[in-house]
């Protein structure tokens, strides 16, 4: 009776190891997701993988293949990325198309395995400042670290990605001290970190899935819009164009188009960063109160003191926080750095021209952007024609000169003004300048 309930019990257990060993082998039935990591590496491209990642796990995803092409970008939205890959419940494969240069390199070292075109190229992931020089050693001795956990997670050789972010790093037979190292696909599977496919065909053949489902997910607008008014380039140039824009306003009699410009500019650079999560309210606080002190200094305190320094410091301050996240390194804080001191070399220029030359420009006057010294009756009033033809004409004072009077030149009089001390009447004087209405006298000696 116990031999015969013994074996009822064992016929059960292989009943179910059989069972289990059946529905193993049985293929999973979802899509396979195909993303694509090209381009520059900006924070806009992290909302789009980690929104991807989470369909392909609610899809049923049998994986994800990061698509990438890319010579690098910006280390906190590779950070960013990585750690949703790392996150993933769906296995996460890296098909290094042709490039996967800096924080590419980063995100494929992030994935389960890593597989290369014949002619793809991976490495190269110093960080560098703002102006494209090696960072210092404390922020290339956080990015090893960072190259290295990823690798050993993965069961890769450490010291392999430890030399593709510092050059003084030696791997024996792979790449020898005062090289940084780039891997090329035959390299790289010598190294043991990546395997070599032909095409995408040879790739989904390679992982058993040559039949499943491909989805390709994009972008959506919405995405699109915020990676494009975050890019690196296109930052920093809405920050220009917003300071230039308000600063043409401010030498324009009412609110017009310069200004319109200017604050849909500011507004489009702080709207990407705060839908990006970016911009929080902290920084508009911090812009409304700049702007407010700068107002209060124009408009109400005579000339430039606190009120003017402390405002200008909370605006620059708004638009940094803005360029960093929580997730920000030392190399990420210098690209920053880097983005504000070219828009502000860059307003300081142009802003420089506009002055000198905005009020001269013909092509302003006519459109009404800004006033000339004279218009024509039929657009509007004129104020006094510009005599330069009075410039050293020799003359007496009719009346004292405290600072403003009349004087005589030839048979006509004019109303004149004193460059600088008081001068009595019947006194010899000169033209020395003429703006419009103002003609300013000396005398002489």
């Amino acid at each position: 009776m116990v031999m015969r309930r013994n074996s009822f019990a064992l016929i059960a257990l292989s009943g179910l190891l059989l069972s289990g060993v059946i529905a193993a082998q049985e293929p999973a039935s979802g899509p396979v997701y195909r993303i694509p990591v090209d381009g520059i590496i900006e924070l806009g491209l992290a909302p789009f993988i980690e929104r991807t990642l989470r369909e392909a796990d609610a899809a049923g995803a049998r994986a994800v293949i990061l698509d990438i092409e890319t010579p690098g970008g910006r280390i906190d939205a590779a950070q960013r990325i990585v750690r949703a890959i790392q996150e993933s419940r769906v296995p996460v494969y890296a098909f290094v198309n042709m490039h996967a240069h800096s924080a590419g390199a980063m995100i494929a070292l992030a994935a389960q395995e890593i597989y290369m075109r014949p002619q793809a190229q991976m490495g190269a992931v110093t960080p560098v400042t703002g102006d494209g020089t090696k960072a210092p050693e404390k922020i290339v001795s956080a990015m090893r670290a960072e190259m290295r956990a990823l690798a050993e997670a993965r069961g890769r050789d450490p010291r392999v990605a430890e030399a593709m972010v510092d050059e003084t790093i030696d791997v024996e037979g792979i790449s020898p001290a005062g090289e940084l190292l780039t891997l090329t696909a035959s390299e790289a599977v010598a190294a043991g970190f990546a395997r070599q496919v032909a095409d995408w065909d040879a790739l989904m053949a390679e992982l058993g899935l040559q039949d499943a489902e491909v989805l390709e997910p994009r972008a959506n607008w919405a995405e699109r819009v915020v990676r494009f008014l975050t890019h690196p380039a296109v930052a920093p140039m809405l920050m220009s164009i917003g300071f230039l824009g308000i600063m043409m306003e401010i030498k324009t009699p009412a609110f017009g188009l310069a200004g319109m410009v200017g604050v849909g500019a500011l507004g489009a650079f702080f709207g990407g960063h705060l839908l990006l999560g970016l911009a929080g309210w902290e920084e508009m606080i911090l812009l409304f109160a700049g702007i407010v002190l700068v107002a209060i200094e124009m408009f109400v305190i005579p000339g430039f003191g606190i009120a003017g320094i402390a405002g200008g410091l909370a605006i620059a301050a708004a638009f940094f926080l803005s360029l960093v996240t929580p997730m920000a390194t030392s190399a990420d804080y210098a690209q920053a750095l880097g983005v504000m001191s070219l828009s502000a070399l860059v307003v300081i220029v142009a802003g420089w021209a506009i002055l000198r030359h905005l009020p001269r420009s013909r092509g302003f006057t006519k459109s009404g952007l800004m006033l000339g010294d004279a218009t024509s009756k039929e657009t509007g009033y004129l104020s006094s024609a510009v005599r330069t033809e009075l410039i050293g004409a020799v003359g007496v004072a009719l009346t004292d000169l405290r600072p403003s009077g009349a004087g005589r030149f030839g048979k006509e009089r004019i109303d004149i003004v004193s460059e600088s001390n008081w001068i009595s009447a019947g006194t010899p004087i000169r033209v020395v300048r003429s703006d419009g209405y103002r003609h300013v006298v000396e005398t002489i000696e």
